[in-house]
């Protein structure tokens, strides 16, 4: 298979995100048609660069980079581990990032994800990071999607230090999560948006 510069462009935003749906990559590399992006996909899979793997039940097969594609990239070939209890989570802060990249008219370009920002910071140094942060108007977003409770002390601490680092908070929660909700509208910070995860849910479902 020879590589084009759009699969360079499939492999370093599935590396850069670990986990990938087809849909994702779709929207996120700029495919016009759904049957075009998984013909791609599985050329990609059968030159042995990418692996498909069904995690969990119900969530359609997520896209992974082997250690073929790591090591063209130049990459720690390292084998990325997907956690079945995370992977939801994986998916709901892709959805967000393509939700953005509309409402905010950014490019890719503008967004760091959160193992960049993990790699920049050293992989030894585990201390909190937004699961993306983009630059708008001179302005740094962050972005955190919570679809799960923390411990409230933890939560409280990554709020103060989203507070010092960035802009503006974007923290996309559950309709029915009145505590998170609770705690941000209490923090005293003004630098808070919350969306709804079901506005996202919609615009995703809307935009296939």
């Amino acid at each position: 298979m020879v590589l084009m510069d759009r699969d360079y462009e499939i492999l370093r935003e599935v590396e850069r995100w670990r986990v990938c749906l087809g849909r994702h990559i779709k929207s996120l590399v700029g495919f016009t048609g759904e049957r075009a992006c998984d013909r791609r996909l599985k050329m990609l899979i059968d030159a042995g660069y990418m692996e498909r793997s069904h995690i969990l039940y119900g969530v359609p097969g997520v896209y992974t980079l082997t250690h073929k594609a790591k090591v063209l990239l130049a990459l720690n070939p390292k084998k990325e581990r997907i956690k079945a209890d995370t992977i939801v989570h994986d998916i709901a802060v892709l959805d967000t990032a393509i939700y953005m990249l509309c409402r905010y008219n950014i490019s890719r370009s503008d967004i760091l994800t959160e193992k960049e920002l993990h790699m920049k910071d050293g992989f030894s140094n585990r201390k909190h990071n937004p699961d993306f942060i983009f630059n708008k108007d001179g302005l740094k977003h962050c972005v955190e999607v919570e679809l799960s409770h923390k411990a409230k002390d933890r939560f409280i601490r990554n709020v103060k230090s989203n507070y010092m680092k960035y802009d503006r908070q974007i923290w996309v929660l559950p309709m029915s999560d009145k505590r998170n909700r609770m705690l941000l509208t209490k923090s005293g910070y003004t630098d808070i948006e919350i969306i709804d995860c079901e506005v996202i849910r919609d615009y995703i479902r809307n935009s296939k």
